[in-house]
């Protein structure tokens, strides 16, 4: 399924006419330098092609054949290759000088009867070429070990685009074994084609290998069966392996204007639509890439991811709000993880772009936390970073993020299935540890549980809706404690001020929301001590909170209960944030001038 659509979408770019896709037999890869020759063979000049925009020159890409797999073989690529190779000059390789003359003699045989001008200057070149000479002019000590091309002096074009050499190049193709490549069936396109032996190598997924790696191969005499090698046991035609990895590898191309990639934890997640209108296609991936990597600021564009969400939580269809976009628009997104010298999928997910639409609407409808900690509904990654430890001083790394984990949330954010429930045990486990209770956390804890209760799994603990907003006829135990402890919090830091090295949330929050029978009698006896000191500083904030304290314990049982469940944990976490933020939800003039009259009003009848 994945490597049909994948085949079916670069056939699609391919008669487009996209730019940077290669043909078949040919890839993209990264050249730097080229080689200008005379027809004689004479090197007439050495260019440096490399991109030269930004801060230090980088090379170009650049269609080239397509290279060889290389592991401990000695192989050479066609018409271009790094410079021990080309040149038999390396500032690392050992066996420059064998390099080399697999390079001469791969030309030697397969252009030995070619009348192109191109190709004839090219043989020149190397019958008359010793690697000693790379210390002269025009040679240069930087080209070492880069990629090399060759052009012909007076023409544009390079060797390998000359219809001479891509004649050649397809002889090459079909003889590329001692033996004629096996035909079957394709499992891709169902034809009987030749057999790829060896699929074309995967580049882009972050933490594989630099050379490439692969989602189809079979390198140990276990992974095979009925006497079949390599890719005989999974048939796939050389055609649609090389169009199925050349699609990946320009779907996985790095750069500021790919917008059909996104990198979330270790999962590199490309996507992409499927309509017969190329602009329509692309409106509704960069719409797709908006919904689900939504901008941290109040951009304009964050705003605008803000109102597409409302209005198709409304039930209002995509095209009123885009002419270009079509609910019924195909799309698939693929995540992708490097696995040793492997790629393993971490998820597949194919629907409507209003399918996904609504999902991710209904993903920030079940986040939505009042009041709001954000300034736009959190991105995946955002969720996914808050679930690692937040070093001291540090910016918390997405290296640290538990792999499985990003898998599994993204194909519940996709598929409208319940959240893992490690992201909860996670999230727990690092607001215990660092302290750090932000709205995100929060927010998390709340979107799990909320989504669990919409769906009606575990009934018989989620007896009650999830609060959005401060919620004081609540009556879930969890949701109460993290609300008093909130309040308790509040009272020490009233009575003390700047005074506080370490408030009671930094000392007793993991107990407090796990074993709270242990904790909280405690907390309740030191929070007279503070009651007595505000009530002589600021009496009426001290019946305040009485209040609070108050109408929190009523709600609550007789006893403190011994431990909580993960479920009320969470909620814990959730009542903590609602109660603590319900100070804060005025501006700071509005909150001044209420403190100033509660404080005169409460002196008058506060006891002495």
């Amino acid at each position: 399924m994945i490597l049909q659509a994948l085949n079916t979408y670069y056939q699609r770019l391919l008669a487009r006419g996209e730019e940077g896709l290669s043909p078949f037999g040919y890839s993209p890869e990264k050249i730097s330098y080229e080689i200008l020759l005379a027809p004689d063979g004479r090197v007439v000049e050495v260019n440096d092609i490399r991109d030269t925009s930004g801060k230090k020159p980088l090379p170009r890409s650049m269609n080239v054949p397509q290279p060889e797999k290389r592991t401990v073989g000695i192989k050479s690529n066609f018409l271009w290759d790094k410079t021990s190779y080309v040149l038999g000059a390396s500032a690392t390789s050992k066996r420059a000088d064998k390099e080399h003359e697999a390079f001469k003699t791969l030309h030697q045989e397969s252009l030995k009867d070619t009348q192109d001008s191109g190709l004839k200057a090219l043989l020149n070149f190397m019958s008359a070429w010793k690697p000693e000479r790379f210390s002269d002019a025009p040679f240069k000590s930087e080209m070492l070990d880069a990629n090399i091309v060759f052009r012909l002096d007076g023409e544009r074009t390079h060797l390998h685009e000359r219809p001479a050499a891509q004649t050649v190049r397809a002889r090459l193709l079909g003889s590329d074994d001692a033996a004629a490549p096996a035909l079957a069936h394709c499992l891709v396109t169902g034809e009987r084609l030749p057999v790829a032996r060896l699929h074309p190598a995967i580049k882009g997924v972050n933490g594989a290998q630099s050379s490439g790696a692969s989602i189809v191969s079979f390198n140990l005499e276990s992974f095979t069966s009925y006497g079949k090698s390599q890719g005989e046991n999974a048939p796939v035609s050389e055609q649609a392996a090389f169009a199925y990895t050349t699609v990946l590898n320009h779907l996985l191309r790095r750069g500021e204007h790919n917008r059909q990639r996104i990198q979330i934890g270790d999962a590199s997640v490309v996507f992409w639509a499927e309509a017969d209108d190329a602009d329509q296609a692309q409106e509704a991936e960069l719409t797709f890439e908006s919904l689900l990597n939504a901008p941290p600021d109040d951009s304009q564009e964050a705003a605008r991811v803000r109102d597409v969400l409302q209005q198709i939580a409304k039930g209002r269809p995509l095209s009123e709000l885009n002419p270009k976009l079509q609910d019924g628009t195909r799309m698939f997104v693929l995540g992708l993880a490097p696995n040793a010298s492997r790629i393993s999928i971490r998820f597949w997910e194919t629907d409507t772009l209003g399918g996904f639409a609504q999902r991710l609407a209904q993903h920030a409808a079940d986040f939505r936390l009042e009041p709001v900690p954000w300034k736009t509904a959190p991105a995946a990654r955002r969720i996914v970073l808050a679930t690692v430890p937040n070093r001291e001083g540090a910016i918390p790394k997405m290296d640290d993020a538990f792999n499985n984990l990003v898998g599994e949330f993204m194909r519940s954010v996709l598929n409208g299935r319940p959240y893992p429930r490690s992201l909860l045990a996670n999230t727990l486990m690092r607001i215990r540890s660092d302290g750090n209770l932000s709205g995100l956390r929060a927010a998390i804890c709340k979107g799990i549980l909320a989504r669990e209760k919409r769906l009606g799994i575990n009934i018989h603990i989620h007896k009650e809706e999830v609060p959005v907003s401060l919620d004081k006829q609540s009556e879930n135990p969890g949701y109460r404690l993290g609300r008093l402890f909130a309040v308790l919090e509040a009272v020490q830091r009233s009575a003390l001020g700047g005074q506080v090295n370490a408030t009671i949330r930094d000392r007793y929050y993991g107990a407090a929301s796990a074993t709270p029978a242990s904790v909280f009698p405690v907390l309740l006896r030191n929070t007279q001590n503070h009651m007595g000191r505000l009530r002589k500083d600021k009496p009426g904030l001290a019946v305040n909170l009485e209040k609070d304290i108050r109408e929190i314990v009523d709600g609550l049982s007789e006893q403190f209960p011994r431990s909580l469940r993960i479920e009320d944990q969470g909620r814990f976490a959730i009542g903590y944030y609602h109660q603590s933020q319900s100070r804060f939800t005025k501006n700071g003039a509005e909150a001044e001038q209420d403190t100033a009259d509660t404080n005169t009003n409460d002196t008058e009848g506060a006891p002495a």
